[in-house]
């Protein structure tokens, strides 16, 4: 009776795990339902010119709040490329930024940091990834902007765009350096996590066959450990774009699109990615075609998350040949 007692009672947890876990799925698909039908009357009324140019953004969301169609179009008239552009510029500077940076320091803790400095660090990594990305931004708005604005942007240039936008150092630039900051202590755990996988013998190989140390990081560690960089490098990706508080504080607030033709200006100017422009719509949740255009953002950053995680998962499956973990 007891032996039977038991494996009823392990029946029932298995019941109520699989159940929860039906109920995770169901709401997610719900969630995902749910966007995307909300966000049809923006994709349907706009058609493919939504994710392209075409006038003042900050203009066509305030149309959709007063419920006054700019003249010529429908008061459901959206062009979203100054938002896309923002966001592939904060999202890709950041990365490629935080990826430098995340390589040396991993292979730093690997290789080189006592045994003492690196217990150290590891919990540090672990709690900088989790700190609030509000924390950042306030870092951002309160020390970095006001430096940038003081010493980087001269007066001459700040009049030389005068006319179009403002330069007050909440920019590119500092959007750029605090996702950076933000991404990086993820992207470091992951790459040290797998540099420290890689098999002993093969760097004592190689090392055994005359090859200096930074040879063999390159040549053996890191190549082995290339796909857990990809998928490191893709899920800090999918970070970056998600990333709304953060980037509302410090990018400048406003739908333009930065332009690489102003030159070193280009770097200083103001941007606002999809997920800070959702944040600070949310207000109009309440007004249907704002709404819909809301969700419309919303799509399209969780189609680019999805696509993303899947290619960070495909990515780290060439490491299964090896039995190295990422």
């Amino acid at each position: 009776m007891p032996r039977r007692s038991g494996r009823s009672e392990d029946q029932r947890t298995e019941r109520m795990l699989g159940a929860l876990a039906i109920a995770v799925l169901v709401l997610i698909g719900a969630m995902i339902v749910t966007v995307f039908v909300n966000a049809w009357p923006s994709f349907s009324s706009n058609g493919l010119s939504w994710f392209g140019p075409g006038g003042n953004v900050d203009t066509q969301l305030r149309a959709m709040q007063e419920s006054t169609p700019l003249p010529g179009h429908d008061i459901s008239y959206f062009r979203a490329w100054p938002l896309i552009w923002g966001t592939l510029l904060t999202t890709v500077f950041a990365v490629v930024l935080a990826l430098v940076v995340s390589i040396l320091a991993a292979v730093f803790l690997t290789e080189f940091a006592p045994a003492p400095v690196r217990r150290t660090l590891e919990p540090v990594i672990r709690l900088l990834a989790g700190v609030p990305s509000v924390v950042y931004g306030l870092i951002g708005i309160l020390a970095l902007a006001p430096l940038i604005n003081q010493h980087l942007i001269s007066n001459a240039r700040k009049q030389s765009v005068a006319y179009v936008v403002q330069l007050n150092g909440a920019d590119l630039t500092t959007a750029t350096v605090i996702l950076a900051v933000m991404i990086t202590p993820i992207m470091v755990a992951l790459i040290a996590g797998a540099l420290e996988s890689v098999p002993l013998p093969w760097r004592e190989g190689s090392v055994a066959l005359g090859v200096n140390r930074w040879r063999t990081i390159v040549r053996v560690s890191l190549r082995t450990a290339r796909p857990a960089i990809v998928a490191a490098t893709v899920l800090a990706t999918a970070r970056a774009l998600g990333e709304a508080i953060m980037l509302a504080m410090v990018s400048g607030g406003r739908g333009f699109a930065a332009n690489p033709l102003d030159g070193l200006t280009f770097l200083f100017e103001p941007v606002r990615p999809l997920a800070a422009t959702i944040v600070q719509q949310s207000e109009g949740l309440t007004i249907a075609p704002l709404a819909h255009t809301i969700y419309a953002m919303a799509a399209v950053l969780l189609v680019s998350a999805a696509l993303l995680s899947f290619a960070g998962w495909a990515a780290k499956q060439p490491l299964k040949q090896y039995g190295i973990r990422a």
